[in-house]
């Protein structure tokens, strides 16, 4: 049973594959050489009331960097399996920012989640959700436009690391 406080929606999300003819070892070289770490460095002047100056470092930061990531591949030891499988978190706080400010349940979505695993065969594939669709459900113009954006650029990064 639902509680008063509590809603149910359901929503449509647009799910991307990615297969590659290259390992995973290839992939993921390639894909952490063409996005950077992220750098908090911006937090620490945020928290100083720097905000100007973080902005500046934010606009002048990489289009898109890896936030973190997961290696759910070691995960699959308990059941006896070997595969590689690493869930990386990217994105961009200023292109989160863009949207959170105009809806704040947007931060739920950003940063993104990628999951770059390894087939049967050895190859690699990345999967995610197409931004564009999970931030759709809000129905804001703005969100939506910056979501596309995102799609553009996310796409762009994993295919060329894939090829």
């Amino acid at each position: 049973m639902v509680s008063s406080n509590t809603s149910i929606e359901k929503v449509s999300v647009e799910h991307v594959t990615i297969r590659s003819n290259n390992t995973f070892a290839a992939v993921k070289a390639n894909l952490e050489a063409l996005l950077p770490r992220l750098d908090d460095g911006f937090r620490t002047l945020l928290r100083y009331g720097l905000v100007d100056r973080a902005r500046q470092e934010l606009e002048a930061a990489a289009t898109l960097s890896i936030f973190g990531s997961r290696d759910h591949g070691v995960l699959l030891a308990i059941a006896g399996l070997k595969r590689q499988a690493i869930q990386y978190d990217i994105g961009n706080p200023l292109t989160a920012s863009l949207m959170t400010r105009h809806n704040l349940s947007a931060g739920l979505y950003a940063p993104i989640r990628v999951l770059l695993l390894e087939s049967p065969e050895g190859k690699a594939t990345f999967e995610y959700d197409q931004p564009a669709s999970t931030f759709g459900q809000f129905g804001d113009k703005s969100v939506d436009f910056v979501a596309r954006k995102l799609d553009e650029n996310l796409r762009d990064f994993l295919e060329r690391a894939a090829s």
